[in-house]
């Protein structure tokens, strides 16, 4: 059985589909559902098995699962970038992620987990995935996807485990997410409503309003590359996961106008405060180690997934993947 933690989330959902797709349905899913909308992303799957996170932490801990799984997608975590109550992030991120890590280890089974590009800070020392300790987070989110990195190294499990450090991802079942859905989303329903779309002004001289710039990566391209990672046994390591392309927030934004067949309409706000401090101005994923044990690794336009998260999504009545 696979065990896939946070399987109704935003990516574990659409990974679920995608072991579904290639005849994969013995699958152990964990996850939190609360009284939102995201027990909406396991309709259509097919798994065997569904526990609340806090009773499978209880479950796992007490030796119930021994022999149970053959490998673990762990994309179970707190991904708000503002949340401000670290113990719980620390707890939740990393305390968790270490629990499932040593039972990996002692049950000898595949381990591959979601780390963050959030871990990069403001980029001062590049977007490469061979620098570790020299990073500095912009925040607790960061820091606890970073540690858990740091701690994998130290304990030589990156020579195991596979981790993927995610940059901005978009695409269909992240609508549970509230202020943390990708921008495509939002904007789709501001221009549904208004006609326009809101963006943050630059504070920095050098990007224009608008101009700031970030890696944008389609889910349904993270879940071919982990299938992929899935099936060669070989792959360990540490690796981001972006499609190795800097584009402008008025780029990504005149994608979702001209899907919808509308001239773009952009309009530009200030910044609260709480942002200011910790807002990424550009990333971009150095893609050059994924490169090299996937040869020829390409993806589609920002355009083209941008429509196709539109068009065959958005402007459906099931939106769900």
């Amino acid at each position: 059985m696979i065990l896939v933690t946070g399987g109704a989330g935003f990516i574990g959902s659409c990974f679920v589909k995608k072991l579904n797709d290639n005849g994969i349905k013995d699958i152990f899913v964990v996850d939190h559902l609360g009284n939102g909308q995201k027990w909406k992303n396991l309709v259509g799957k097919q798994y065997q098995a569904y526990e609340h996170k806090a009773d499978f932490r209880k479950l796992l801990n007490s030796g119930e699962f021994k022999g149970r799984f053959e490998a673990i997608f762990h994309f179970g975590a707190c991904s708000v970038t503002t949340e401000k109550d670290a113990d719980y992030m620390m707890d939740n991120n990393f305390n968790y992620s270490r629990e499932l890590a040593e039972f990996a280890i002692d049950e000898d089974i595949r381990f591959i987990y979601a780390s963050s590009a959030a871990t990069y800070g403001a980029g001062e020392n590049g977007y490469s995935d061979r620098l570790f300790d020299e990073l500095k987070p912009l925040n607790v989110y960061g820091y606890s996807k970073q540690l858990f990195d740091l701690w994998a190294i130290e304990k030589g499990y990156d020579k195991i485990f596979t981790g993927l450090k995610f940059f901005n991802v978009f695409g269909p079942n992240e609508y549970h997410k509230g202020d943390m859905a990708s921008m495509v989303y939002k904007s789709y329903f501001q221009i549904k409503e208004t006609g326009r779309v809101n963006l943050f002004r630059s504070y920095l001289p050098e990007y224009t309003d608008g101009g700031q710039k970030r890696d944008f990566v389609y889910v349904k391209d993270v879940c071919d590359i982990m299938w992929l990672m899935y099936q060669d046994k070989s792959i360990s390591g540490i690796y981001n996961l972006g499609a190795g392309k800097a584009q402008t927030w008025n780029e990504l934004i005149s994608a979702v106008f001209k899907a919808l067949g509308k001239e773009t309409n952009i309009e530009y706000i200030d910044m609260p405060e709480s942002l200011k401090g910790q807002y990424q101005y550009y990333t971009k994923a150095d893609m050059g180690k994924m490169q090299e044990i996937i040869p020829g690794l390409s993806f589609k336009t920002l355009e083209e997934n941008v429509a196709d998260y539109v068009c065959n999504h958005l402007e459906k009545e099931w939106k769900n993947y």
